[in-house]
């Protein structure tokens, strides 16, 4: 098993090397551009996920449910634990780092998103199927190509959204509050398979409550931490930018990092934080009530600048003021230093943020597993799995799988490969889409300068 667990790590350290890096940031990159910025569209975006009663077109959940399912499946132990690793091994300039990932990959969510719309499509129990397979298939006509993408999602979800998510939840009780994992793992278990087994309407039901609630008290937390130590703020965020360029030199019990591993560690962990690019998001964006498909694309963008922009760049700022990195801690024990520096409150916050992260995830990626079974083995594979899921839930709440974090991102590398090709490959498609259900009505509405100038 250790011989295993080795060989893994090193074939995801080279999968994760800079190849699929620079491949992530260049996409990221190349549709900010051949879509003319649209994070400008951010406030826009933020206006159409809001609850409506109007009624959007075709879809089995609203925008807002849709929105609040991805989030469920995005926002976890990554926002916290995630952030604090990557301060622990690049320095406070990794902050920014991530910071800056988030903000161009909402051109990725975007364009992922919008594809999957635009070849979504209704299968036999009369709800909508999507996400990056169909539109390999439907797009590329290369079925093969989404029939490896669906095989990958279908196997990554037991790791990152459900064994690892099972184990760090029943520990966290364990420690914290000597909940024995097989009491906890049994009410977890329960309580999922509560949601799991109802559908997508069942689990966009939870999250449209769950996840705002987590999300608010989670900044809200932060927040008061923040003002707590309001003083030394304006020195952590001068830290963050200056070392973000500079890298951060040797101080206390911290091995110091060059401005490679500060970027590089920043780039990793916003990219894992958030999604884009991985092709998970669109699957439960296609199921999405909406007129057209950049309707949907623009929520869906709102993803990552909640998950991203905002709770990422507040761990971090929480990390980075409390001063806990310069003691060359890993980042759990990271995180655990800098929450507990305010007595109460701290322990408090990141204890129900944790355990309200991890639920939804395990609710979230469920979604996405069986849509990729439905996929390769059509409707039937649904409940079956579902129940395979409620089942490796419990198994992961009691027993610890050290090889399953290496090979859950293995498969997510192996997802994201041909997600990217798409996007690449069909970013006419996307432009073309844009500009007839966004730049052309704008255009009506108001001239732009950047019409003028194209």
């Amino acid at each position: 098993m250790q011989g295993l667990e080795n060989l893994l790590n090193v074939v995801c350290g080279w999968m994760w090397g800079p190849p699929l890096l620079i491949l992530l940031c260049g996409t990221h990159l190349f549709l900010t551009f051949r879509l003319r910025f649209i994070q400008r569209y951010i406030w826009k975006a933020i206006k159409l996920s809001l609850p409506t009663k109007e009624d959007r077109g075709k879809g089995d959940i609203s925008h807002f449910s849709s929105l609040m399912t991805a989030l469920a499946a995005t926002i976890g132990t990554g926002n916290i634990v995630g952030v604090s690793a990557a301060v622990a091994l690049g320095g406070p300039g990794a902050v920014l780092w991530m910071w800056l990932t988030g903000v161009f990959g909402i051109a990725t969510k975007y364009s992922e998103a919008l594809l999957s719309i635009k070849y979504r499509i209704t299968n036999e129990a009369g709800e909508m199927s999507g996400g990056p397979m169909y539109v390999l298939e439907r797009g590329m006509k290369m079925k093969w190509l989404g029939i490896i993408f669906a095989a990958f999602t279908a196997i990554a979800a037991f790791g990152i959204g459900n064994v690892v998510q099972a184990n760090s939840i029943t520990n966290l009780l364990k420690d914290s509050f000597g909940i024995s994992p097989w009491l906890s793992g049994a009410v977890i278990t329960l309580l999922s398979a509560a949601v799991i087994l109802g559908g997508i309407k069942s689990i966009a039901g939870v999250c449209r409550f769950l996840v705002p609630f987590m999300a608010i008290f989670y900044i809200l937390g932060c927040i008061i931490i923040l003002l707590m130590n309001i003083g030394t703020i304006p020195h952590a965020l001068k830290l963050i930018v200056f070392t973000a360029f500079t890298g951060q030199a040797a101080l206390g019990g911290f091995a110091g990092a060059g401005i490679k591993e500060t970027i590089r560690f920043g780039v990793a962990r916003g990219l894992f934080s958030n999604e884009s690019g991985l092709g998970s998001a669109p699957i439960v964006a296609a199921a999405a009530k909406t007129r057209n498909p950049v309707e949907q694309a623009l929520v869906s963008s709102t993803g990552t600048f909640w998950d991203t922009v905002v709770v990422c760049a507040m761990t971090g700022l929480v990390v980075v003021n409390s001063g806990q990195w310069m003691k060359g801690l890993n980042g759990p024990m990271l995180t655990k230093a800098a929450f507990d520096d305010i007595y109460i409150i701290g322990p408090i916050v990141l204890t129900i943020a944790l355990l309200t992260f991890v639920f939804s995830t395990l609710i979230g990626w469920s979604y996405y597993g069986e849509k990729a079974m439905e996929y390769l083995f059509g409707i039937k594979s649904v409940m079956p799995y579902r129940w395979v899921w409620v089942f490796a839930i419990m198994l992961g709440s009691v027993a610890t799988f050290p090889v399953v974090w290496a090979f859950a991102d293995i498969a997510n590398a192996l997802m994201a490969l041909p997600n990217l090709i798409s996007l690449i490959v069909l970013s006419g498609v996307i432009v073309a889409e844009t500009k007839t259900h966004l730049w052309d009505k704008e255009k009506k509405e108001k001239p732009s300068c950047l019409d003028a100038l194209t």
